[in-house]
């Protein structure tokens, strides 16, 4: 094991958003080498220490009333500050389940990633509109494609 560990904090408010997250953690552990540790928790269940102890994040949230999800919002306001000065430069991808356009989302987690000096290692997955079954495969090519860039050392 090579000590790099990927964390998943991902919102699941129904059984479609569970699926997502369960999805994006298939992926990142189908990696045959399992170099990468690989864990999935809700943003109430997520502390300081889990995010200072990760190589990279996946967030997953839900569009709510054009925002994130308040338990998305709740992770940042417990980890913002003890996580600030230690996780500069943190990889971290977005996957967004939206009823309508999730841009109000995508901003608004953005603007706190930003803030913590957090860097993006590609466009946010948006799905959006009425529940797709593609929507679970693109969530496991999220977790493929981060825990292959961080066992690779991409990012």
């Amino acid at each position: 094991m090579s000590g790099k560990t990927l964390l998943i904090v991902g919102h699941v408010p129904s059984p479609n958003t569970q699926r997502l997250r369960d999805r994006v953690e298939a992926g990142a552990r189908s990696l045959e080498s399992g170099t990468v540790a690989v864990r999935a928790l809700s943003p109430f269940e997520t502390r300081p220490g889990d995010v200072k102890g990760a190589d990279a994040v996946v967030l997953g949230t839900t569009e709510n009333l054009g925002y994130m999800s308040g338990a998305l919002k709740d992770f940042f306001d417990r980890c913002y500050y003890p996580c600030l000065e230690e996780t500069q430069g943190m990889p971290y991808a977005l996957y967004i389940r939206a009823g309508l356009d999730g841009t109000g989302t995508r901003r608004g987690v953005e603007n706190i990633a930003a803030g913590l000096r957090w860097r993006a290692v590609g466009e946010p997955l948006l799905l959006k509109g009425e529940w797709r079954e593609e929507f679970a495969g693109k969530a496991e090519e999220l977790g493929v494609l981060v825990a292959a860039g961080l066992e690779a050392g991409v990012f």
